[in-house]
């Protein structure tokens, strides 16, 4: 019997699903491949995960990315570029702050209520 796992990807719930898309590209995410359905694989760095057509305000709202990055700052100045328009509604963006677990993090809700922690591991 073989129990290998070669992946895991998670399901991000997306409220308007092509805004949420155009928002995760505009931070550098890059579309792999989308599915007429309203399915889609993002990519950042090696890492994906898929982006659906499909939204339930209490799981949106309670689902998180923990993304681990070498410069949280440069992605606190990228975000606030990204929605400095306006174009994208209910996004939040907070300025680094380091976390009790030893990291420098940015948080940004996109715009579907979801928590992305941008987590720059700091040196103990």
């Amino acid at each position: 019997m073989n129990l290998t796992a070669s992946d895991v990807k998670v399901f991000v719930p997306a409220l308007d699903f092509a805004k949420s898309l155009e928002f995760y590209q505009a931070l550098g995410w890059q579309l792999n491949w989308q599915a007429p359905d309203g399915l889609a694989e993002l990519e950042l760095a090696g890492q994906r995960f898929y982006l659906q057509d499909y939204y339930n305000k209490d799981w949106a709202e309670n689902f998180m990315l923990h993304i681990t990055v070498e410069d949280a700052k440069a992605w606190w100045k990228h975000a606030a570029k990204v929605i400095a328009d306006g174009s994208y509604d209910n996004v939040k963006l907070r300025e680094p702050k380091v976390e009790d677990y030893g990291a420098l993090v940015t948080h940004l809700i996109d715009p579907s209520g979801v928590l992305l922690h941008f987590a720059q591991f700091l040196p103990s």
